[in-house]
């Protein structure tokens, strides 16, 4: 049972990551057709994450009085439903349009919060010393959700326009194959899926949202890994929200042109990122532990940073008196972007694996919950403080979050000693 559970919810991750993944390319570019300006496009973005950020903890918690099984059957009935309300918004148009957008963009990041509660459905059926591995799961679906999610999103349209479809077809055929994919996701859930987790009689006291933060962040390696999390979801989202800018400016691109080889660079680090995730994340763990795994990928996620937007000047002039070309900076691009994809990749599972691990079983969903919730305030923060700085300079972004990556991967090694000591003493209780 815990093998088909585990594909069930990979699944469920999965098909909410292309869900999200069909959309997200085309805000900006749909939100502008309607009339928004800049600030509004970067609140209709961060509509999602910021229903994320406030719901994550809720379903976490509620996941541990009631159960696994029912959150995640809601929330993804939801989604579908989200989805359905974004492909009518893209036939609307005007202040009409973006209304119903932002309204679905609402709906979808409450309902995008349950990746909270399949977190914690993994950690219930999964060993203490598995669950950096199995974590790896998520973020395997999240780098394959990118992937696959932009290329529906391009193929669908393309398949609607041969085959001689309105304009309004082509805009909503995105939402349409993600609400049936989410409707699909439910159904699936609802006859494969068991229930991993049952309240026990003496339940935890459920607390209040920012009391759980308060007692989750009072702990010192629990808050110093929620915090990391937050400033590592921070650096990866200020490069989301820049990527297409920063190659356009740096390449002389058109609008299309970066578009288009914005959402390849994406389905290129999301197969870097999922590779990784899906196979030496488990041999790396045991190999070097968690705490210094999570250490490495945040020096690597920095180092991988800093020269990205240099790329088209110092570094292609170096490739050229090298190589005797000048076509050769892509391939730098494409080597950063790799690393970059290898850093973010390899923080996530051991570090909401550590979670767990240092988590009470009553409390697995509300702490991984207020991480989960953390990455989405980053989320939320990201976009407009990225897009502050890059107007800025186009290079300040990636400077001061490589440098924060860089500093947060120093500190982290020296809490190695304190979290291993701690996961010893958990490890000698349980024996």
């Amino acid at each position: 049972m815990r093998k088909a559970s585990l594909g069930i919810i990979f699944l469920t991750v999965f098909i909410d990551l292309i869900g999200f993944g069909l959309v997200l390319p085309l805000l900006p570019n749909y939100s502008k057709g309607f009339g928004a300006s800049g600030l509004e496009v970067g609140l209709i973005m961060a509509a999602y994450s910021l229903m994320q950020f406030i719901f994550a903890p809720a379903w976490g918690a509620l996941s541990d009085r009631v159960g696994r099984r029912p959150v995640l059957l809601v929330s993804t009935a939801g989604a579908a439903v989200s989805y359905a309300v974004f492909a009518y918004g893209s036939t609307l148009s005007g202040r009409t349009a973006l209304g119903v957008i932002l309204i679905s963009r609402l709906v979808a990041g409450i309902c995008g919060a349950n990746i909270t509660v399949a977190q914690a459905y993994i950690a219930d059926i999964t060993p203490p010393e598995d669950r950096s591995r199995r974590m790896g799961l998520i973020g395997m679906a999240f780098g394959l959700g990118f992937i696959v999610g932009p290329a529906l999103a391009v193929g669908s349209q393309i398949a609607v326009e041969h085959s001689g479809g309105s304009p309004a077809a082509v805009a909503s055929a995105p939402g349409c194959i993600a609400a049936l994919l989410c409707a699909t996701n439910f159904l699936l859930a609802f006859v494969r899926l068991p229930e991993s987790w049952r309240p026990g009689a003496n339940p935890a006291a459920p607390r209040a949202r920012f009391a759980q933060f308060q007692a989750t962040l009072s702990q010192p390696i629990v808050g110093f890994l929620v915090g990391t999390f937050f400033l590592a979801t921070f650096g990866f989202t200020c490069f989301e929200s820049t990527l297409g800018l920063l190659i356009q400016r740096n390449f002389g691109l058109t609008d299309h042109d970066s578009a288009r080889t914005n959402a390849i660079l994406f389905c290129y680090a999301g197969l870097v990122g999922a590779f990784v995730q899906a196979g030496p994340i488990g041999r790396l763990v045991k190999r070097v532990g968690e705490p210094r795994l999570i250490a490495v990928s945040l020096l690597i996620f920095g180092a991988a940073m800093l020269p990205l937007p240099f790329l088209h000047s110092v570094y292609a002039l170096s490739w050229s008196i090298l190589f005797h070309t000048g076509g050769g900076t892509w391939l730098l691009v494409l080597l950063t972007i790799g690393g970059l994809a290898i850093g973010s990749g390899l923080t996530r599972p051991p570090l909401f694996g550590l979670l767990s691990r240092l988590t009470p079983a009553t409390e697995q969903g509300a702490t991984l919950g207020v991480a989960q919730g953390a990455g989405s305030l980053a989320r939320v923060l990201g976009p407009p403080f990225a897009g502050l700085v890059f107007d800025h300079h186009t290079a300040l972004p990636y400077l001061i979050c490589g440098g924060l990556a860089l500093l947060t991967g120093l500190v982290a090694w020296r809490q190695i000693a304190p979290a291993e000591a701690l996961l010893a003493q958990h490890s000698s209780v349980a024996v």
